[in-house]
């Protein structure tokens, strides 16, 4: 992790060598750009880890820029902004970002998300799919089986025993659609009557816990009239 290549992403030169001085102290190497596509070439020229990005700049706004990113590369995304209402917030989550902070931040807790997200992705690679004997990741959906902990983009999510037997069985079998009764005879055992309301009562907390618009889930999908699935990202 230390000496990963961060690439600061802030109109405001000030802050932008403001972060550059705090990560380098920090043990990383830092680029820094002043607007979207400036971020965008410094993509193509250098092997980045993980960018902060502002969201207001000109020529290319951050949230342009992110969707402009996830077209070809799953790096980490952490957006900075003065914007701190919740609908703020859900945008850039929505649009590709794995992490929100808002100005001004503390230095303390941006070093631990940095390091977290960069734990996260050197640990994974950039891959969106990972299933072995310890973890099950699908995006930002990381489920330890040693642990039986479900962590959405690095934070832990507390999640029912019923709750983690039917997400661990979608998740490793992610891209599958599987009905409620057969969902139901994986997870409680025992021969599936009229379960349909029992299903769909678990799935919609998990989605309440696991998404961050539950009612336009980009996970935990239906498909009309067959069952439910985790959409293989």
């Amino acid at each position: 992790m230390e000496g990963a290549n961060i690439l600061v992403v802030d109109d405001d030169k000030e802050i932008a060598n403001a972060l550059d001085k705090l990560l380098t102290m920090e043990g990383f190497k830092v680029m820094k750009a002043f607007n979207g596509l400036e971020a965008l070439d410094a993509l193509v020229q250098h092997d980045i880890q993980l960018i902060l990005l502002d969201v207001m700049m000109p020529k290319l706004d951050g949230l342009s820029t992110t969707l402009k990113i996830r077209e070809e590369k799953n790096i980490p995304i952490i957006i900075i902004s003065a914007k701190s209402e919740d609908s703020d917030k859900i945008l850039g989550l929505s649009m590709g970002a794995d992490d929100y902070i808002t100005k001004p931040f503390n230095p303390d807790e941006l070093v631990a998300r940095v390091k977290s997200q960069l734990r996260r992705y050197i640990t994974l690679g950039n891959i969106g799919n990972v299933t072995n004997d310890s973890q099950i990741v699908v995006g930002g959906l990381n489920l330890n089986k040693e642990s039986k902990q479900l962590f959405v983009y690095g934070n832990p999510i507390r999640l029912t025993p019923t709750e983690y037997k039917i997400l661990d069985f979608l998740m490793t079998n992610a891209g599958m659609v599987f009905s409620s009764e057969q969902i139901y005879e994986k997870v409680w055992k025992e021969p599936a009557y009229s379960v349909e309301n029992t299903v769909m009562v678990h799935i919609r907390r998990i989605r309440e816990k696991i998404e961050i618009t539950p009612k336009e889930p980009k996970y935990l999908k239906v498909v009309w009239g067959i069952g439910y699935k985790i959409e293989k990202l």
